[in-house]
């Protein structure tokens, strides 16, 4: 089987000659950490990869810039730079305006002192020109790069869609809860127009390339569940999410991926309704979730990638291949692919990285 034919037979739950072995890339110390223990193949910058001896090509190269063909996002016009800084930390303001407070050894996330968003009409007005779909977006020669993306034999995706976590980067988790309550007019403004944005970015791109899938960024649940209601995602998110997976698919996009950490138990009917059709990263987390469980629930509407509990990865080998085995019957039913939940952090060494690929291997076929 090439690899483009192993996945959509396994998310169609067809048989395949084995389960694919990927997983979601790794944090910089990570990588940093590999190098220095003998890895010396390409290490990419940012949270992909690396491409490792034993995997299948690595999924997530281009889904952020959708392949390189085309720039989507908020493009900024702000002078970006280091406002200030000292031996521990800086304060690094970015194209659309954002003010963050960095650690300079990267061990936590930074904290944003100010947003580029405020949740006001006004600012929105000021904002809204960052996310015009203006004809300079596309790549010189993109048509050229769309053939090659189709001959290649590896699962092709892109970044297709992020109402709450784009909405959430620019104006902060606080604003945004505040935004459904006080100025819910101005909220359905802002995703609406993000769906216009894709849609006609992304148009003469899909008339062009074959994608496997389309990848939806939001990251909206937290240890406890999400961090808005039922409620709100049907009165602010569904229609516009049906609006553009209904668009993904007419376009020949088989399946559409939503992305969220956490408790994301509650809004999986949802999600279905909206017509997502894989979930991701299923994070295990301190309320156990597996897939096993979840397709108990939900049944063969809910496709799965990932579901593999990241700190096993650094367990002595008997740990881990237990824990691979607690997944093996939901993939060889098919409809899911076990990948670790989240990012491999640098407890992991490049020895034990070997070992989960050498076990998964045995494991799974």
């Amino acid at each position: 089987m090439t690899h483009r034919e192993r996945f959509y037979k396994l998310f169609a739950f067809e048989p395949v000659d084995r389960i694919p072995l990927y997983y979601f890339g790794s944090w910089i110390e990570t990588k940093e950490r590999w190098v220095k223990e003998g890895f010396t193949g390409e290490v990419i910058r940012g949270d992909a990869g690396p491409q490792l001896p034993g995997m299948d090509p690595d999924w997530e190269v281009g889904l952020w810039n959708v392949q390189g063909l085309v720039a989507t996002g908020a493009i900024g016009d702000v002078a970006p730079g280091v406002l200030e800084e000292n031996e521990k930390q800086y304060l690094y303001r970015n194209s659309l305006g954002r003010v963050d407070l960095v650690r300079k050894d990267g061990s936590s996330i930074p904290h944003t002192v100010t947003w580029p968003l405020e949740p006001t009409w006004e600012s929105w007005e000021k904002f809204k020109r960052y996310l015009e779909p203006t004809p300079d977006r596309y790549t010189p020669g993109w048509e050229k790069m769309a053939e090659e993306l189709n001959a290649a034999d590896r699962v092709t995706t892109f970044m297709g869609g992020s109402f709450y976590g784009w909405l959430r980067d620019f104006m902060g988790v606080e604003n945004l809860s505040y935004i459904m309550y006080d100025e819910p007019e101005l909220l359905e403004e802002m995703v609406s127009a993000i769906t216009d944005h894709f849609m006609i970015l992304m148009e003469p791109i899909l008339k062009k390339v074959k994608f496997d899938f389309v990848y939806f960024f939001e990251d909206c649940c937290g240890a406890d569940g999400p961090l808005f209601s039922p409620a709100c995602y049907k009165q602010f998110f569904h229609p516009y999410y049906k609006k553009l997976i209904d668009f993904y698919k007419s376009h020949g996009v088989p399946y559409a991926l939503i992305d969220s950490d956490g408790l994301m138990e509650p809004l999986i009917p949802c999600w279905l309704e909206s017509g997502f059709d894989i979930l991701f990263p299923l994070e295990v987390g301190k309320w156990e979730a597996a897939p096993d469980k979840v397709r108990e629930k939900f049944g063969d509407r809910v496709r799965i990638l990932g579901g593999v509990d990241k700190r096993f990865m650094s367990a002595p080998e008997e740990e881990l291949r237990a824990h691979l085995l607690t997944r093996k019957a939901a993939a060889d039913a098919g409809g899911y692919l076990p990948i670790p939940d989240h990012r491999v952090p640098p407890e992991v060494s490049l020895k034990q990285m070997m070992t989960y690929i050498r076990v998964f291997r045995e494991i799974f076929g």
